[in-house]
């Protein structure tokens, strides 16, 4: 088939692999069909009758229809229902059966040359007890086909839509006993399972869990199977990633690859620890998170379940300390009052501690970590409801991190909102983060702000220079590969993660509070119409402008002008922080499947922040 090399078939047929092989001759502007039938066992019927054929697969065709229509909003333009159709069919294709036995890699396989003692010492050497066998959700079967950790949480999102059994299921098979590592760590991705990437599958647990069912119906043994071994996994990285016990944590390049001036997985050229913004507002969430999934195990129908009571508490008390952390340590943390931004911190022996004013999504993450808990559900559970009660009248000197106020909806009625920034704080951010000069794009929230396209970071160490620059498309730094770049393009995950936020931070702060958006244009937005808004501009990828031309194509202008592949899409790992066209792996439909939640968000009637409107000044 290929150079004529007749060894590379098996002539015996057996085996799991097979493709047909077809020559065809095809007369310009014609076309011809190879109808194919999969079946089961070794009688195959050669005739397959055209009539019965069209019926089976307009059949199945129908029936898709009719799936899709049970789930997908009414309301959807025709153009935004093809999208979160095809998304939603790539992340079906991205299933994918996986076979890693790390104990028979380490041996090597039988009748085959022994391999070489250094394996044992290597990579994914301590992980022996690891045993996967199973379909997974991967990030894409063509550049990626294994799994990786922090996208199956994301993917799992769209999924609970889709398919919310499969979902669950791959959320707690991560956590069993033949992936998740005796000390509480979730293997990172098979090239090198100790990696750390973001904790982000409690998040995913409890976003799937209501998700997949309406409140009274939820499925509420897979909370507390996931929260029971989420607790294992919370532990190790208090312990791991804590190194001095202050409540700032690192962690390594935590899935943002090239993101900072040096290699953050790496010993630090300069010795001393990287006291990361990012790690530690990831920890400032996963606290919040595992919060709210203890409250909800708590209210047990009229039982209450004081065990997961004081669980809220210990997590309630844990963030209240990290928050503290962050904004105050040493005066402030690793908050930057002159620029209003997080940044990382270099933490040297007897050096003051050094600041690593790279604007990027590092410093954009402390947002995330936010959470809202309405008076109702205090008076649900008496028992942390006293803790918290205590916590406010006897910690004034933490207590500065919970903001109250009154609900709009009734008189009396109060909310309290957890937030690693303050009011303030989060306006002088969100300056940033909405001005088109820095990190607003008109495809989303750029990884790096655009601030650094005249003016790179620059470190210098032991006579070299490092530098951050802002580069929107690929990378041009050898980092991890150099086949991913956190300095400039668009990313699904962590525009995902702002936009949902946005939208906790409107609803403690309400109509009241508007943010000029984008900055300096004289608009000003409630948080949720700026939610919208992100959520629009991130859909606009993959819809086409009024010439017809999707921005995730880039000049490929073919598809824009053959009308067969005009409609066809790519969804691809990450978009260029200028164009938005797509790059990296171009299978990705994994947690860029992730615009079906956006679109549904913000063009169904319904949505939320429809009844808004714009201010302009």
């Amino acid at each position: 088939v290929i150079n004529r090399e007749e060894s590379a078939v098996n002539r015996g047929q057996f085996g799991t692999k097979a493709a047909p092989h077809y020559i065809l001759q095809i007369p310009p502007g014609a076309s011809q069909q190879v109808r194919l039938r999969l079946t089961s066992g070794t009688a195959v019927d050669v005739d397959i009758p055209g009539g019965d054929f069209h019926d089976v697969f307009n059949l199945r065709q129908r029936e898709a229809d009719a799936f899709y229509d049970s789930i997908l909003p009414t309301g959807l333009t025709s153009q935004a229902r093809a999208v979160c159709r095809q998304a939603s069919a790539g992340l079906l294709w991205s299933k994918q059966f996986y076979h890693y036995v790390i104990e028979d890699w380490l041996n090597g396989d039988p009748d085959t040359v022994t391999p070489p003692a250094r394996r044992r010492r290597g990579r994914n050497a301590e992980w022996p007890h690891l045993y996967s066998r199973d379909v997974l959700s991967v990030p894409d079967k063509w550049e990626y086909p294994w799994f990786a950790a922090w996208d199956l949480a994301f993917h799992m999102l769209p999924l609970a839509r889709l398919d919310p059994q499969f979902a669950k299921d791959q959320l707690v098979l991560l956590l069993r006993e033949w992936y998740m590592h005796p000390n509480g760590q979730i293997p990172a991705y098979e090239f090198a399972l100790s990696d750390v990437n973001p904790p982000v599958h409690a998040w995913a647990a409890w976003r799937v869990y209501k998700i997949a069912a309406p409140k009274g119906s939820r499925d509420r043994e897979f909370l507390e199977r996931t929260f029971q071994k989420l607790l294992l996994n919370f532990t190790w990285w208090v312990n791991r990633k804590d190194k001095d016990g202050r409540n700032l944590f690192s962690g390594g390049f935590l899935g943002l690859d090239n993101i900072g001036v040096f290699d953050r997985s790496r010993p630090l050229p300069t010795g001393g620890t990287l006291q990361q913004a990012d790690a530690t507002a990831w920890m400032a969430f996963y606290c919040l998170t595992m919060m709210a999934m203890a409250m909800e195990l708590t209210q047990d129908g009229t039982k209450q379940r004081v065990a997961y009571g004081d669980m809220a508490s210990k997590f309630f008390e844990h963030f209240i300390h990290i928050s503290d952390a962050i904004n105050t340590l040493g005066g402030s943390g690793l908050w930057d009052e002159e620029d209003g931004f997080y940044y990382d911190q270099l933490q040297i022996d007897g050096v003051t501690p050094v600041r690593l004013k790279v604007r990027s999504m590092v410093g954009l993450l402390p947002l995330i970590a936010v959470n809202v808990i309405e008076q109702e559900t205090l008076d649900l559970l008496p028992g942390f409801k006293k803790r918290f009660d205590w916590f406010l009248a006897n910690r004034q000197d933490l207590a500065r991190q919970i903001s109250w106020t009154q609900a709009d909806c009734c008189p009396g009625h109060h909310h309290w909102l957890l937030a690693v920034p303050s009011k303030e704080r989060l306006i002088r951010v969100l300056g940033y983060v909405l001005d088109e000069a820095e990190f607003l794009s008109a495809h989303g929230i750029r990884s790096l702000s655009k601030f650094h396209e005249n003016r790179p970071y620059v470190f210098h160490v032991d006579g070299h220079e490092l530098r951050v620059d802002y580069e929107p498309g690929q990378s041009k730094s050898h980092m991890f590969g150099g086949n991913s770049n956190w300095r400039g393009p668009v990313w699904f995950p962590v525009n995902y993660l702002l936009i949902e936020s946005l939208e906790r931070y409107h609803h403690f702060y309400g109509e009241a509070f508007k943010i000029e958006c984008p900055t300096g244009s004289g608009i000003w937005c409630t948080l949720q119409e700026v939610a919208d808004e992100l959520s629009r501009r991130l859909a606009s990828i993959f819809l086409p402008d009024e010439n017809g031309q999707r921005p995730c194509h880039g000049e490929q202008f073919g598809y824009r002008d053959d009308p067969h592949r005009r409609d066809l899409l790519l969804f691809h790992e990450y978009f260029d922080g200028e164009t938005g066209r797509g790059l990296g792996a171009s299978h990705q439909t994994g947690w860029t499947a992730l615009v079906v939640r956006l679109i549904e968000a913000y063009q169904h009637p319904s949505g939320p922040g429809k009844q808004q409107t714009k201010t302009k000044v």
